[in-house]
């Protein structure tokens, strides 16, 4: 006898139970129905794609849909037989709405296909079983059908401390558990066995209501020595709530928005428990399960353990449906149950009772009536909600109210529309309510989602503008930079051009005074020659000094021409010719003087004979002028003073010699000459500056 301390429940009703209905006989089987109809969304999640196509044969436990999603569960085949349709097909909602589904054509032989079961679990990882769990796509069985392997991973930082497993079923004329816990005990020890390997809890508690005696002894008698607590609840609804089960248990109140784990404890329900031990001793996926027929319309109420996707008419067949006095058929119990739409509808995961009631037993609601405020809804809500003010918000739509008073904490047990004197369909306005306000959230991320994506684009194009701005601005920079590099080059041109043709006058200027310095040299020396005086010596000695300043100016010059320029134009070649021409001119008629002079040596002929040997030196300086012109084109970078006296030349020539030799002597001093070499260059440079400074 357990005696695990239990606190009393918040609130509460107690309905008729109409439990021994379907509780006084065993679970039966189900005969194999010619058609079953697999939903592709049996759970609380995402739905599944199917892996099959129309025609395709299946073996019985073949996997026929999965999701890549997390929070899904799979779906297999529950027997042998052939794909036949893939579409919208009839399903247990109370919208009445159709949804996609699986049909399969039995042929009876039930052919399993190959299965993996892991009967010594202890050797197994704990990573290995929750991938078995999830590979059977178990869901939970005894409420919204959350995929288990979620809840069996709770995060590193949440160690589970208690686990509790729930065989309350306090909803009024369900038996699945009762029975399930009687006759299938041993399935259900191995499966909280597999279970403590996986999540090493502190406690282990089966929770079941005081109602069900046979299923208590039993599930005692099983424990053996197994340190599990059996603990007998009160009768009460709604007990089996996993909130109100965790406070009756541990007296510890789940706050809102969050889930047990974070309190480190975990609830399953016996039939999910079950179904994890036929996944990983027995290799099954989940592919039947127990439900409860029952209702007074029913000739032969009972428990079968039926294949997912088996119609329901099916079942009612089996169990003697007397359609003349069925009233309402409701698929789960009369409390959180709905009605069905069709009897065309299949069994899925969590179908745990078909009630076919009579109208006497469940009449009609009759019209609801104004609410009194009389506040019996508020005493019995387990989730210490106001439920009339929630159906007042819920009337006028204001959703920030609803949600200010925690709407989503209604667990939609019935337990205010059981009691309420004005019989106001609590619960569906709270249904209706949840999901509008879960419609709007869907709209609102779909809103920020399309927000984000507009801005991400407007972004995007903003910055693809600047790109293509600071392209053109970097293209058109480089076109101003190349339009101003090429007029700089261009007044460069234009430039050089002007200092090559003052260049050219100044050179040929000096050419001429050159040659004309030596005429007046060669005339002073035949003069001194025939009259040996000290005034001719002394003009000619002055002539030749003036003659090789006039020499030096046009090598300096010269010397200062640029690089050669390209090819000279068709005007300047044909100047070359005329000047050639004319110098070929000038020296036959010179030497013709020249033969004459010798014929006859008169003082005419001899004036006549100079001035034609200077015209034909003037001419042969021009002609080396426009050759060196035609070939090598120079730029003078800076035009030669023209007029300069002898003094001014040795003047000049003084200082160009001390810049030669200063230049000299500092490239020999850069280049580490020997010191030799730089005393000798040291010695020139002296004796320039001496000189130098004499002509100052």
């Amino acid at each position: 006898m357990s005696t695990w301390p239990i606190h009393p429940l918040r609130g509460g009703v107690h309905p008729p139970q109409c439990k021994t209905l379907s509780n006084q006989s065993p679970i039966h089987s189900v005969p194999l129905p010619k058609q079953l109809i697999v939903p592709l969304l049996q759970h609380l999640g995402r739905s599944t794609e199917a892996l099959v196509n129309v025609g395709d044969y299946v073996l019985k436990g073949q996997l026929i849909a999965d999701s890549s999603s997390p929070i899904s569960a799979a779906v297999h085949a529950p027997s042998s037989g052939t794909v036949s349709c893939i579409g919208p097909q009839p399903y247990p909602h109370v919208s009445g709405q159709l949804l996609e589904a699986i049909v399969i054509d039995t042929d009876g032989l039930e052919t399993w296909c190959p299965l993996e079961p892991v009967p010594d679990f202890y050797a197994a990882s704990a990573t290995k079983l929750l991938d078995k769990v999830r590979q059977a796509g178990i869901s939970g069985l005894g409420g919204a059908g959350f995929p288990t392997v979620i809840k069996l991973t709770p995060k590193a930082h949440q160690p589970i401390k208690t686990l509790i497993i729930n065989g309350t079923e306090c909803e009024p004329y369900i038996t699945a558990d009762d029975l399930l816990m009687r006759e299938k005990t041993a399935q259900l020890m191995l499966g909280i066995d597999i279970l403590v390997h996986i999540l090493q809890p502190e406690h282990v508690l089966i929770a079941i209501e005081d109602n069900k005696p046979e299923a208590i002894a039993a599930v005692r008698h099983a424990l053996d020595s197994r340190r599990y607590h059996v603990v007998a609840l009160p009768t009460i609804y709604p007990s089996g709530g996993e909130r109100q089960l965790i406070q009756i248990l541990t007296g510890q109140e789940v706050p809102s928005a969050k889930l047990p784990a974070e309190l480190g404890i975990l609830c399953q329900n016996v039939g999910t428990v079950v179904a994890v031990h036929d996944a990983i001793i027995e290799g099954k996926p989940l592919i039947s399960r127990i439900t409860t027929l029952t209702g007074q319309a029913l000739q032969r109420p009972m428990n079968v353990e039926c294949l997912i996707g088996t119609p329901v008419a099916h079942l009612l067949e089996l169990a003697g449906i007397q359609q003349a006095k069925r009233g309402r058929l409701i698929a789960g119990g009369p409390m959180m149950g709905f009605t069905l739409p069709s009897a065309a509808a299949p069994i899925i995961k969590t179908s745990n009772c078909i009630l076919a009631a009579t109208d006497a037993e469940l009449p009609p609601p009759p019209p609801a009536l104004p609410c009194i405020r009389c506040g019996d809804c508020a005493e019995v809500c387990p989730a210490n909600l106001l439920p009339q003010q929630l159906h007042f918000y819920a009337l006028g739509d204001d959703h920030p109210q609803l949600q200010a008073h925690n709407l989503f904490d209604c667990i939609e047990c019935g337990a205010c529309a059981y009691v309420c004197p004005s019989s106001i369909p609590l619960v569906q306005y709270y249904r209706a309510a949840k999901a509008d306000i879960r419609e709007q959230e869907q709209k609102q991320i779909k809103a920020e989602h399309a927000k984000e994506r507009f801005e991400f684009r407007q972004e995007r194009l903003r910055l693809e503008d600047e790109r293509k701005e600071a392209e053109r601005a970097a293209r058109a920079e480089r076109l101003a930079k190349t339009k101003a590099e090429q007029a700089k080059k261009a007044t460069q041109a234009d430039a050089a051009s002007h200092k090559a043709d003052a260049a050219d006058d100044e050179l040929k200027r000096l050419k001429i005074a050159a040659s004309m310095a030596q005429v007046a040299l060669r005339k002073a020396q035949k003069q001194l020659e025939a009259h040996d005086t000290e005034a001719l010596k002394v003009q000619v000695e002055q002539l030749r000094v003036a003659a090789d300043y006039a020499k030096q100016a046009l090598e300096l010059a010269s010397a200062a021409m640029p690089a050669p320029a390209p090819a000279p134009s068709q005007p300047a070649e044909d100047e070359l010719k005329r000047v050639k021409i004319a110098a070929s001119m000038a020296q036959v008629a010179l030497r013709k003087a020249q033969k004459q002079l010798e014929a006859h040596g008169t003082d005419e002929l001899k004036v006549q004979v100079e001035q034609l040997r200077i015209s034909a030196e003037q001419a042969k300086q021009a002609l080396t002028a426009a050759t060196a012109t035609a070939t090598t084109p120079t730029v003078a970078d800076k035009p030669v003073k023209t007029e300069l006296s002898a003094a001014e030349q040795a003047l000049k020539k003084a200082k160009i010699d001390v810049a030669m030799k200063r230049a000299a002597l500092r490239k020999a001093e850069r280049n580490a000459a020997d010191p030799e070499a730089l005393a000798a260059l040291q010695a020139e440079l002296t004796h320039a500056e001496q000189s130098l400074a004499e002509l100052n």
